[in-house]
């Protein structure tokens, strides 16, 4: 237990790894940096546009210093955050309001639509109204915070650094449960947050395993095997979950770096099936597919029911290239330079393209209505609309 207890120093966060261990070739595959000087990042492929990419509205809530803020979007508000502890909500493209919480954050926003909950790289998770903003409580994790957390009506869950979940009440912040399990002594930091439904709260962890937990009391229900972790020494046998999981219907889909993507069943976590691949990126899913985005940049389309491939892209190699989301019925995607791309869902070509502010999206792109919003490094909110 004591080893488990120093975690948290050992822990690589992904920044950390890829600055110290740019030689490693585990790691070169996730950074779309480290071997720049060697392999040259993709040129944008011409492009025939079909459909037509709309910016709905933009707005900037402030810088993201090296942190990935995720907007929560919950009816027709969106709701975003910068390292600054500028928390903003905006309707229809006007800022509804802005509230200071005097404190630097460390994670996106995380809302139902009546909360909206920040935390800091201190453990300090900070509720606000999301009405008029005013911060209603703040309460403590027992470690830093780097994903934003999951808001239900009746359950908050943030995810430490150290994989330790943290679950409140919505009403006051009071602590009610915590979960943790035994992780090795070496693994990526994660920014992904929790997936909460029904009676489960959902989380990866190190050593390539999804976990249900009860949302009720934090009790271990089913732990399903995302990766199997290979190789002799600790970064050989990084096999970690960090991208949140994906949910549609009855089946419940994850994946992991130098591992594979599995899906199992919700209720009992029976493996339904798994294909090797490695990701730190994540997923999509709709009623036909899964959409996964490799280490190189490539992105894999997937029967949902069988895992066996139906096409992949592979022309934004290491663009840094982010999770996807599915609107419209077409497939979308940003990068590293703040490009947008949408793909045609049956074959993956291109079919749209877009430029926000130039910098990085290294948070996934949230949903909205039949649209759906980015935040950039520089701290850009952009709605975005296929037609």
């Amino acid at each position: 237990m004591r080893r488990h207890y120093r975690f948290p120093v050992r822990t690589l966060t992904l920044a950390v790894a890829l600055a110290g261990l740019a030689g490693c070739s585990t790691l070169d595959a996730i950074n779309p940096f480290s071997s720049k000087d060697k392999v040259k990042m993709a040129d944008l492929p011409a492009l025939k546009p079909s459909v037509d990419v709309k910016t709905l509205w933009s707005d900037s809530v402030g810088k993201a210093e090296g942190y990935s803020f995720v907007p929560a979007v919950a009816g027709e508000r969106v709701f975003a955050a910068g390292r600054n502890g500028v928390v903003a909500a905006f309707e229809g493209g006007k800022r509804v309001w802005k509230s200071d919480v005097d404190q630097k954050l460390s994670a996106g926003v995380g809302s139902d639509g009546k909360l909206v909950v920040v935390a800091t790289a201190k453990g300090d998770v900070i509720a606000l109204s999301a009405v008029d903003g005013k911060v209603l409580w703040r309460a403590k994790a027992g470690s830093e915070v780097l994903a934003p957390p999951a808001v239900s009506s009746d359950l908050i869950v943030v995810k430490g650094s150290d994989y330790r979940l943290f679950a409140f009440d919505p009403a006051d912040g009071r602590k009610k449960w915590t979960y943790q399990r035994q992780t090795p002594p070496l693994a990526l930091r994660s920014t992904s947050p929790v997936l909460i439904a029904d009676r489960y709260v959902f989380s990866g962890f190190p050593g390539g395993k999804l976990v249900a937990v009860a949302s009720n009391n934090g009790a271990a229900l089913w732990e399903g095997a995302v990766a199997l972790p290979k190789g002799t020494t600790e970064l050989d046998r990084i096999a970690d979950v960090v991208a949140p999981p994906v949910l549609e219907g009855n089946q419940i889909c994850a994946v992991a770096f130098q591992g594979r993507i599995a899906c199992f069943d919700l209720q009992n976590g029976n493996s339904l099936w798994a294909r090797d691949f490695s990701s730190t990126v994540g997923l999509a899913m709709d009623n036909r597919q899964v959409y996964a985005v490799d280490e190189k940049g490539g992105i894999h389309a997937l029967d949902r029911y069988s895992g066996s491939s139906v096409w992949k892209q592979d022309k934004l190699s290491l663009r840094g290239v982010s999770a996807p989301v599915i609107r419209r019925g077409v497939v979308v995607a940003a990068d590293v330079q703040g490009y947008v791309h949408v793909l045609n869902r049956d074959n993956g070509s291109f079919i749209g393209r877009t430029a926000t502010d130039g910098s990085p999206v290294t948070a996934p792109l949230v949903a909205q209505g039949a649209g759906f919003v980015v935040q950039t490094q520089k701290g850009g909110v952009f709605a975005l609309d296929v037609q």
